[in-house]
């Protein structure tokens, strides 16, 4: 098992995500640079894997950035619980691109090739160029179809782009597929860098055509994206930081800023800024990261920010991923000023208890931390390589709007296993001391490698409520420390 788990002390409490709010999307990790990719009305999350760096004493670091080489993955359907894919091993020694040392600030692509779907994650390697990995389903598994870098120093047309990182690709409604890319300030060249890029990509997605093409965007800084709305392009990016005077018709610093143009490749009309600084909204800065898109007849920003960071009160540099609406002036086409908050966007969809629900799926969660199994399926009910969640005594997850539907449920199955001592995970409707539905015993460890199917009957369960899944000690084993991995669950229809 990979125990890669954040943070190291357990948070017995909720932090970061609090009640009732949608921000930060998950409190058990972070998750900065966001990029989205929606696939059969799901939304896959990819971010560059901050993890916490400690020093000798194991006391909390600044983040350095220089030792991420995964990049983590989170999906949902309604935008309020959250599934954990884990981590890609993108780059390192163990990683499907060995060539690269790291991989920061992910960008994802679907296409069908030859009638089959295939899924495609740029990356960048630090600064000195893009890799690409691909699959044949959103979560993987990864390779890497070239063996090399994408995007290097040799490739057209980038020779004087300070940064090759942050990538965002487009594939547009013909099916041509186009790169963005670029970043950092030339000395002396705050108001036009000049190193912001695109270019077209290959019919195989993993090759690049011609060369690529100068985006003149305005103190342009870091973090390409791209969105196409009512048949316009938008190039959306951060704006640097240089204190220098700056017009009205300027970036402010650390902002996001978008462009136009009537094709993927310009020529771009600069529009003005829609998101300013995380600082301004949360009293923590940073870099400002983004990308926007569509679910349903909607439109979101991914975005990241040093919420969880803060409520921990650690050193700054670990960023969560936070959602906030988008929304368009009519006939002008204008990006709306977006407002960034804590309470994020509404849900979209209740939860289906009925259907077999990942135990890593998380709406508000105190005390629990995920780990993906490495390891040899031991049933038919467990697959191999999925990610659980681990819960201690009092630990608690809790799935936002569950719909038992007018009948109820009558069980409720769950497949786990035990670390430690006996456990009783209780099931709860509106809080972790809400009315108890149903509790499943679980005895002590005795095969710390095989799984129980736990059930419990269900009464009291009917309609919409919020779920809570709380591990205690079992009232005949007050002295007991449980601790269990949560593989999944499901309710049976009454």
């Amino acid at each position: 098992m990979n125990n890669e788990m954040m943070p190291q002390v357990v948070w017995q409490q909720e932090i970061g995500k609090l009640r009732p709010n949608a921000n930060p999307l998950v409190a058990h990790k972070f998750g900065a640079d966001p990029y989205a990719l929606v696939h059969n009305n799901r939304v896959y999350l990819y971010m560059t894997s901050d993890k916490l760096e400690y020093d000798t004493d194991q006391i909390p670091q600044k983040n350095s950035y220089q030792s991420i080489n995964k990049i983590t993955v989170i999906s949902s359907e309604d935008l309020m619980n959250w599934t954990d894919h884990g981590e890609i091993k993108a780059a390192g020694p163990e990683g499907a691109a060995t060539w690269a040392s790291q991989s920061w600030a992910p960008a994802a692509a679907h296409r069908k090739i030859n009638g089959e779907d295939r899924f495609y994650l740029y990356f960048a390697n630090n600064a000195s160029g893009i890799g690409v990995l691909s699959a044949p389903t959103p979560t993987g598994p990864w390779s890497d179809p070239i063996g090399k870098a994408l995007v290097t120093r040799e490739t057209p047309g980038v020779e004087d782009v300070t940064w090759l990182f942050d990538p965002a690709v487009l594939v547009d409604d013909d099916n041509q597929a186009y790169l963005y890319f670029g970043g950092g300030v030339p000395e002396g060249k705050p108001e036009r860098p000049d190193t912001a890029r695109v270019m077209r990509l290959g019919a195989d997605m993993v090759s690049v055509e011609g060369k690529a093409e100068v985006i003149p965007a305005p103190f342009m800084f870091e973090n390409s994206g791209i969105h196409k709305y009512d048949n316009i392009y938008y190039y959306t990016y951060c704006s640097n930081f240089f204190q220098v005077e700056r017009d009205e018709d300027s970036p402010p610093p650390g902002e996001i800023a978008y462009m136009t143009s009537m094709h993927p490749m310009g020529p771009w009309t600069y529009q003005g800024t829609i998101l300013k600084n995380p600082g301004h909204f949360f009293g923590i800065g940073g870099n400002n990261h983004h990308a926007i898109f569509p679910l349903g007849d909607q439109w979101y920003i991914a975005y990241h920010a040093q919420t969880l960071c803060q409520a921990m009160d650690i050193p700054e540099g670990y960023r969560s991923t936070h959602l906030n609406l988008v929304e368009y002036e009519e006939g002008s086409g204008r990006i709306k000023a977006i407002q960034a908050d804590y309470a994020g966007v509404e849900q979209l969809k209740p939860l289906n208890p009925f259907h077999i629900v990942s135990g890593s799926t998380i709406g508000w969660s105190a005390g629990v931390t995920t780990s993906e199994m490495q390891e040899n399926a031991q049933s038919q009910s467990v697959n191999r390589n999925t990610v659980v969640s681990q819960l201690h005594a009092g630990s608690w997850i809790a799935l936002s709007r569950v719909d038992f539907g007018e009948q109820g449920a009558a069980g409720f199955t769950a497949w786990l296993r035990s670390q430690a001592g006996p456990g009783a995970l209780e099931l709860r409707l509106g809080s972790e001391e809400g009315e108890l539905i149903g509790t499943v015993q679980i005895p002590a460890s005795e095969d710390s490698r095989g799984w129980t199917e736990g059930w419990t009957s269900i009464t009291g369960a009917e309609r919409v409520h919020d779920l809570y899944l709380v591990l205690k000690s079992p009232d005949n084993h007050p002295n007991s420390n449980p601790c269990i991995l949560l593989q999944q669950w499901t309710f049976e229809k009454a």
